[in-house]
């Protein structure tokens, strides 16, 4: 314990090497600082002309019509219809994966996979948009009628894929950090191996599990490609999955390739969906740090 109590060196390199870190370490703080502070400028802007009732609550998103109407409840919606699809399909099968990869394979063949779900997460998310624009949504309009070339489901499902290794790869983590002891406390007291799994491991991994759930939705929220190549790009306050919609990303891809003069309010209300882009996906992980440190078990 001595040595923790003695001053840190104050050799040239040591301080160096401090101030290096510190430098390196503060990147990401400052660069959430920098957004926040590039967004709020024209945020104050927009919410200067168009009042944050209408912005809030207003069931139209029309900013270049004669008649403009700013309310980003469209948006909104479709944001979280896609994000709800896409979460029907990584949940399931991102958990099943992570119990198969955490329980059930040796320890070679786990860090294979989890090798080949890194890659897989590697891939552009413009490949998963044209995959589901071109041969997703044509199989799904045999069986499903009246399903539009652009629509939340393909997208959604596609989506699922796409995000499924942020699930997997954390929970399976998560679940690798249970100590060796309760799982064979529980074979010792007769558990079958998925009893072992659903019982054991499963519940006393359900923070880390709950963050990559949470994680993941992040992803999705703030997935751009594959909503604007495949969802659409019209404002739609509708929860059907059949329909044309726009997501906060997709409204930003095609409000920042327009010609939208710079100064206007059509402008200015690119900034605020992208601030309220923002505000979610941090709030989600603020969500997920919370969960992790309330619900983190402690083994001693």
């Amino acid at each position: 314990m001595e040595i923790l109590k003695q001053r840190p060196s104050r050799h040239p390199w040591e301080v160096l090497t401090f101030a290096l870190l510190l430098l390196l370490s503060s990147v990401t703080l400052l660069t959430t600082l920098g957004v926040i502070l590039g967004l709020l400028g024209d945020v104050v802007e927009f919410f200067r002309r168009v009042p944050l009732r209408e912005f809030l609550f207003a069931p139209e998103w029309t900013p270049l019509f004669a008649n403009p109407r700013y309310g980003i409840a469209p948006l909104l919606a479709g944001t979280f219809l896609v994000t709800a699809i896409a979460l029907l399909v990584a949940i399931p099968l991102g958990l099943s994966l992570a119990i198969y990869i955490s329980e059930y394979l040796t320890p070679e063949k786990r860090s294979r996979i989890l090798g080949i779900l890194e890659l897989f997460g590697g891939i552009p998310t413009v490949v998963f948009g044209y995959f589901a624009l071109l041969f997703v949504t044509p199989l799904l309009q045999r069986v499903i009628p009246g399903l539009s070339l652009f629509n939340p489901l393909s997208a959604g499902l596609v989506m699922g894929f796409a995000i499924l290794p942020y699930v997997s790869n954390v929970a399976a983590d998560a679940m690798q950090s249970v100590p060796r002891a309760m799982r064979e406390a529980a074979y010792a007291l007769g558990a079958r191996p998925y009893e072992v799994a659903l019982k054991v491991v499963f519940p006393a991994a359900i923070s880390g599990i709950i963050a990559a759930i949470i994680l993941a939705t992040s992803r999705a929220i703030g997935e751009t490609m594959i909503v604007a190549i495949a969802a659409g790009q019209r404002p739609a306050l509708t929860l059907d999955p059949r329909e044309t919609i726009a997501t906060m990303t997709s409204y930003i891809v095609q409000a920042a390739t327009g010609d939208q003069p710079v100064g206007s309010t059509p402008y200015y209300a690119l900034f605020a969906v992208g601030f309220t882009l923002f505000v979610l996906t941090l709030l989600l992980n603020i969500l997920a740090q919370w969960i992790v440190e309330r619900y983190r078990e402690r083994y001693e």
